[in-house]
């Protein structure tokens, strides 16, 4: 997520941090440099104009220059100023009598129906009572893809076929609402070129209809200032109450984010960071600028972390960790969990300085290596993995056919869990290895 951005920021607080003291011209020199990266990472040029003044202002002050630590005091401004840009942090309208209607609408291809149904399953997270409304008549398996959606998740779908117009079928939707009880109706709209004027009209009328509480533009992030131009011109025709930016986890620039919010006056309520159905994050500006500076996000990490891992299994492997009865199956249970958290390169992202020193990590903390590592252990017999000391040179040759590995991989895999085995059986018992170990610690 914004990698190319966070490199090049990096790069320019580095060179301030070797400077010590600061002056005028050291400061500007190093603004030159965050204009040039932000204006290539696509974020709109008067927003660029506007940050890079802001900071240049602040950073020139007394306090600054005569700070024992000027490079952190420019760091700390960037991260304020990068918060500012990206507003204040907004909730859905979930005020008052229910049932309350969020209409999810955009261009075709931004993943709308998808969005939906992750909205719908974070509200009734929440304790939300959703209900999908199938209102895309256009594009073809539209309304398939929803009642798919909707059966894996348990959350019910109001559809209609594609004979009735979208306005007849979001009303008949509120009103099924109204009648069993649904707190939240989740309207997915038909996707639509903001410059194609029967259209927008057509959403126009939707909007007069049911008069829904929140009215959301879903954008693909990755598609930058069009971006920027398209939820300028939704707003213009239906007032936007926020921003849904989807694909954020394949956005390496950030130009979209940085910059929509600050042109539209629309802010972002959500990010869509991964394919799967719980991958909706909510938008909170400060975790974001901490991401973008290199500087991690433990928040999100303990939460995601917190949802993933269930406490009493947690517990469980509390236990055998202590007894040193910690096997391979165990092994493979814990990638599960950490799998539930997102992507290992996504998630590593979230600790503070990963974006520094990402290039000289070893393979083995890629998710590339996580699911050689599962296929390994797959390839085995639950006796085998319970056990892998009878793994001999004929199970191991049959294990790498059955993982797609070779017997050098599986031998490493072995070694690696052996070690870990003797380390945990010392640590029971109280006895550490190495320096800590001799001074009988």
């Amino acid at each position: 997520m914004f990698e190319t951005l966070t490199e090049k920021l990096q790069t320019v607080f580095k060179k301030l941090s070797g400077k010590g003291r600061l002056s005028e011209q050291d400061v500007d020199t190093a603004l030159r440099e965050v204009r040039l990266a932000l204006l290539e990472a696509d974020v709109n040029f008067r927003v660029v104009k506007d940050f890079v003044s802001r900071v240049r202002e602040r950073a020139i002050g007394a306090d600054v220059m005569k700070s024992l630590s000027p490079a952190q005091m420019v760091i700390r401004i960037v991260n304020e100023e990068l918060i500012a840009t990206l507003g204040e942090p907004r909730k859905l309208t979930l005020s008052g009598p229910p049932p309350h209607v969020i209409m999810l609408a955009g261009l075709q291809g931004s993943g709308k129906t998808t969005t939906a149904a992750k909205l719908a399953l974070k509200l009734r997270q929440s304790g939300q009572r959703p209900l999908l409304v199938a209102a895309d008549t256009r594009r073809p398996a539209a309304i398939t893809q929803l009642e798919v959606l909707g059966q894996q998740l348990d959350i019910a779908v109001h559809s209609e076929g594609d004979q009735l117009p979208p306005l007849r079928i979001c009303a008949n939707a509120v009103a099924r609402a109204r009648k069993s009880a649904y707190s939240v109706v989740l309207l997915d709209t038909g996707g639509r070129l903001h410059i194609d004027d029967s259209m927008m009209r057509e959403l126009e009328d939707i909007v007069r209809q049911v008069s829904p509480s929140d009215v959301l533009l879903v954008v693909d992030a990755m598609t930058g200032q069009d971006a920027v131009r398209v939820a300028q011109e939704f707003n213009r025709r239906v007032a936007l109450t926020g921003l849904i930016l989807t694909k954020v986890d394949g956005d390496a620039r950030g130009g979209a984010a940085l910059s929509i919010r600050a042109v539209t006056g629309v802010p972002i309520i959500y990010m869509g960071v991964g394919e799967k159905t719980d991958a909706l994050e909510a938008f909170l500006p400060d975790r974001l600028a901490s991401r973008i500076l290199g500087m991690g996000d433990m928040l999100t990490l303990i939460e995601r972390a917190e949802a993933a891992f269930d406490q009493e299994q947690a517990q469980k492997m509390e236990q055998k960790l202590r007894t040193a009865t910690f096997d391979l199956e165990d092994f493979l249970e814990q990638m599960q969990q950490v799998k539930k958290m997102g992507p290992l390169e996504q998630v590593l992202e979230m600790l503070p300085g990963f974006a520094s020193i990402k290039d000289q990590l070893p393979e083995e903390v890629t998710g590339k290596q996580m699911k050689r590592v599962e296929a390994i252990i797959r390839s085995m017999t639950p006796e085998e993995r319970r056990n892998p000391r009878i793994i001999d040179s004929s199970r191991k040759r049959r294990v790498a056919r059955g993982s797609g590995t070779t017997v050098s991989q599986v031998n490493q895999l072995l070694n690696q869990f052996r070690q870990m085995q003797r380390m945990m059986k010392q640590l029971s018992s109280g006895r550490l290895p190495g320096v800590l170990g001799r001074f009988g610690l």
